[in-house]
């Protein structure tokens, strides 16, 4: 497990979070390839939806661009071995 080993590049999340958010990534990637961006999104979505309420976004894979609004305190931009992770809750 790679638990603890993401980098935060940008993050308005409080810390407990910013750590369950790379906890989450390192269980995906525990159980999924690392070319399976989608499931990696979808595991890490999920579980944010269920533990702090519906309406986050995860985008996963290693070169990508966005932009876009999120609620105050739901952003984080991170990498783990070969991959980004951006994750927003929508405002």
């Amino acid at each position: 497990m790679l638990e603890g080993k993401g980098v935060v590049e940008s993050s308005d999340m409080p810390e407990k979070m910013q750590i369950h958010a790379k906890h989450c990534a390192s269980q995906a990637l525990d159980l999924y390839d690392v070319s399976d961006c989608t499931s990696i999104a979808s595991h890490i979505k999920k579980e944010f939806d269920t533990v702090y309420g519906v309406g986050w976004q995860c985008v996963v894979g290693t070169n990508f661009g966005s932009f876009f609004s999120h609620a105050e305190g739901t952003f984080i931009y991170f990498c783990l071995e070969t991959l980004n992770i951006l994750m927003f809750k929508g405002a």
